[in-house]
């Protein structure tokens, strides 16, 4: 089973004011013994051979990945390094054989969350994200994402939507793949993934939800 995380932000992303650089989330998720990992900066790839190279250097994959925002709305692709131009959700067919595409954090209650567009777009999506992002004693919105996986037979990914290098092991996903692109995307298409997930403690939920609503977490660009 492969240790991966599917959802990182870094300084290096142009719209997040976070400390800490690419490198250190490798040598981070490296001392962790995660295998895989995707850099996924909003509206921009970010990927190259020096890093790839690093990345290869601690023992893990890194595979290219963008959230991307279309029709005003975040989603996850992983596994491109070019992008056609996607303005529609339902441009995302032209990529759909060669890419892994998941809707991120899909029912929260915020602006980019994808929410009705989800259901009335799934079949352009091959996953749902688990987001990180909840408690003991309230899970709603995480829930609904569960709900609508079963219903329309979508597997679940476990993501920390990395923007706390402390947080890279609060949710993350086992794949069961060998250690390349090809059998991690087929592995997680047919569901053979195992969820790992923890709840946040209330202290870092209201930490975590200050730093969402603060604008000044985010760069101006």
């Amino acid at each position: 089973m492969l240790k991966s995380q599917l959802h990182i932000h870094t300084k290096e992303d142009p719209q997040d004011r976070l400390k800490y650089s690419a490198k250190e989330v490798i040598d981070r998720a490296s001392y962790l013994n995660f295998d895989v990992i995707a850099f996924t900066f909003h509206d921009i790839l970010f990927f190259n051979k020096e890093l790839k190279d690093y990345a290869k250097s601690k023992g893990i994959l890194l595979i290219p990945g963008i959230e991307k925002n279309i029709e005003k709305k975040h989603v996850l692709i992983l596994g491109l390094e070019k992008l056609p131009r996607l303005e529609k959700l339902k441009d995302l067919e032209k990529i759909k054989d060669k890419a892994l595409i998941i809707a991120p954090h899909p029912f929260y209650p915020r602006h980019h969350s994808l929410n009705s567009k989800f259901v009335k777009n799934i079949e352009h999506f091959h996953a749902v994200e688990y987001s990180f992002f909840y408690l003991s004693f309230f899970n709603y919105f995480n829930k609904k994402a569960v709900k609508i996986a079963k219903i329309y037979n979508k597997p679940l990914i476990g993501t920390s939507d990395l923007h706390n290098i402390k947080k890279i092991e609060k949710t993350y996903t086992l794949i069961d793949a060998e250690k390349n692109i090809n059998s991690i995307f087929k592995a997680i298409k047919n569901n053979k993934i195992k969820i790992i997930t923890n709840p946040l403690s209330l202290r870092e939920f209201i930490w975590s939800t200050i730093k969402i609503l603060n604008p000044f977490s985010r760069k101006r660009t």
